[in-house]
């Protein structure tokens, strides 16, 4: 017998997550339940089929299988099927009663420990998939093994039940976090440069991120984007059309005082993107940071070069000079920290821009009052800003494109909303900031990952937030005395009180993704053993039909915190 050298070509999907659709069975049980549960099978699959989109804009891939799974036989036979078609994720839709051991149990034997698995079933008594869905859930969770269940509705009887629109989206949701998970083990991101400023939150916890979330962070120098600056390391004509491009949409208000040397300047920041971009593409990575200061363009002991604002707003948007493309997530100051949370929220949301922002002024209701009174605003008492406060969320670099407009808006008309000043402050005026205020009611998860050497745990402390729009003449007071040039978006927690805010913060940037749902942040925090901080008195402990249940492995071993710290192995 000889070795078999493999192709060089891979298929494109390769490697991309799969979701498996299957049921066990009865062998006693009628010819018509039989029928009915491989009709649910399909039903479940068609209906995940297209609904959860990748970054790149693509659907994950579902399939399923219509052996049903009665015994041992039967549960290696569709092991093999999802094996051969790449399943990554379990989904069983039990509607009937079976034998745990003899079914998924043993099906699961087949798979990695941590393979996400969900067990969603109708409340039906007349063929009991729910008490299957109990039985097994609960003897998978004795041996350690995380499940999640969704006892949702269909009909009892019938031939082709339909599941309810909350039943599917409570397995949507579950199956986008089980999808992030599954999808970014293998992926990398890239960072230039070493921690901006000593900056400890924003360090690349390397072993930790590669054990945790099984991603890889590639550490390159900047000295090479110098260079490649230098030596014009990139598409000359390419240049031109992003130049042009950008002359399009924003035309006078490129703010260039200095005629040639800021159009240099200008181009410079811009050939960065390209630069930048393509090293990204060798790599295949799917976000990045840049450490900027001080050595890049703020440290005068050195050779200056231009802001990469532009550049990292560019990789937070959904489009460019190219037309529309898919987010790749990336932070200014190579915050890492911010990078991971920026990822994760960006893939959890099916691809929506996130926004970086310092966590700059915590504006209170008396702050916000008092400033309302010195300008003669007169409130009507109403105002969403005045109700509790804000926090004016701006930086220098990061802020995507499309948070100058509400979710949906067209390309030319976000351009419309954004100005490129002289950039001001630490940065010696060397190229062109961002500038814009994000609209109010814009609904999503403000967050932040942060990482403690104590327990060797990432956590993740988030909010449901949501932006105002406050009077213009206040608006730009705010942005006046913060910075003028940068982007600013002001945003209110749901349930955290300012005070809580400004006390529990992790790191001094914070991250905002819109049309982003509780119930998948805290699915994937499961999957990925990340502690769930959200301390906020106002904040009940769970909110139906808004948070995902708590798993029963959490209730059997002492709380989620506790299980999740037995798992880590921290005891």
């Amino acid at each position: 017998m000889k070795a078999t050298l493999l192709s060089r070509s891979v298929k494109p999907a390769t490697g991309k997550p799969v979701i498996g659709v299957f049921a066990p069975c009865d062998p006693r049980i009628d010819a018509a339940s039989r029928e009915r549960s491989t009709n649910i099978i399909k039903h479940t699959a068609e209906s995940l089929a297209g609904k959860i989109t990748l970054p790149d804009g693509t659907a994950a891939e579902v399939v399923y299988s219509d052996v049903l799974i009665d015994a041992e036989s039967q549960a290696d036979q569709v092991a093999r099927q999802f094996k051969e078609a790449g399943v990554s994720v379990l989904v069983c839709v039990p509607d009937t009663w079976s034998f745990p051991q003899l079914t998924t149990i043993s099906l699961l034997s087949h798979f990695p420990k941590d393979i996400p698995i969900n067990f969603t079933t109708g409340n039906s008594a007349t063929r009991p998939g729910v008490v299957y869905t109990h039985a097994t859930s609960g003897a998978i969770a004795q041996y350690g093994k995380l499940t999640h269940i969704n006892v949702g509705k269909w009909p009892d009887e019938g031939q082709n039940p339909q599941m309810s629109a909350p039943t599917l989206q409570a397995l949507v949701d579950w199956c986008y976090a089980a999808v992030t998970f599954q999808g970014l083990k293998g992926k990398r991101v890239v960072v230039f440069g070493h921690d901006s400023m000593g900056m400890e939150t924003a360090l690349p916890h390397i072993m930790e991120t590669r054990n945790q979330f099984g991603i890889e962070v590639t550490r390159l120098d900047m000295k090479l984007l110098a260079d490649m600056l230098k030596k014009e390391s990139y598409d000359k004509t390419e240049l031109k059309k992003l130049r042009a491009w950008l002359e399009e949409h924003a035309g006078d208000r490129i703010e260039l005082p200095e005629g040639e040397k800021d159009s240099e300047l200008l181009d410079q920041s811009l050939a960065l993107y390209l630069i930048v971009r393509d090293l990204m593409r060798e790599i295949d990575a799917v976000g990045g940071g840049f450490m900027s200061q001080l050595e890049w363009g703020s440290d005068d002991r050195g050779i200056q070069l231009p802001v990469a604002d532009i550049m990292e707003s560019l990789f937070n948007s959904t489009f460019d000079h190219n037309g529309p493309k898919a987010v790749q997530p990336f932070a200014t100051e190579a915050d890492v920290q911010a990078l991971l949370t920026q990822l994760f929220m960006t893939w959890l949301s099916g691809g929506h821009p996130p926004l970086f922002m310092d966590f700059r002024k915590a504006w209170d209701k008396e702050d916000i009052t008092e400033l309302a009174a010195q300008n003669g605003y007169q409130p009507n008492g109403d105002e969403p800003w005045l109700q509790k406060g804000f926090v004016d969320g701006v930086n220098s670099g990061s802020a995507s494109f499309n948070w100058a407009a509400v979710p949906g808006t067209e390309e030319k008309e976000i351009m419309k909303k954004i100005t490129f000043p002289k950039a001001v402050d630490y940065f010696y005026y060397l190229g062109n900031s961002v500038h814009f205020i994000s609209p109010g009611n814009i609904k999503g998860l403000a967050a932040r990952l942060a990482y403690s050497s104590l327990s060797g745990m990432f956590s993740m402390i988030w909010d449901e937030a949501e932006t105002v729009a406050l009077p213009v003449t206040l608006a730009q007071k705010i942005c006046d005395g913060a910075n003028p040039t940068w982007p600013h978006t002001f945003v209110v927690p749901k349930y955290a009180s300012m005070t809580e805010y400004k006390q529990y913060a992790p790191a001094n940037h914070f991250h905002m993704t819109w049309d982003l749902a509780p119930a998948r942040l805290q699915f994937w925090m499961d999957f990925c053993n990340v502690l769930s901080v959200a301390p906020w008195q106002e904040r009940p402990a769970f909110i139906e039909e808004t948070d995902r249940p708590v798993p029963l492995l959490y209730l059997l071993n002492g709380g989620e915190d506790a299980t999740k710290k037995l798992k880590a192995g921290k005891h």
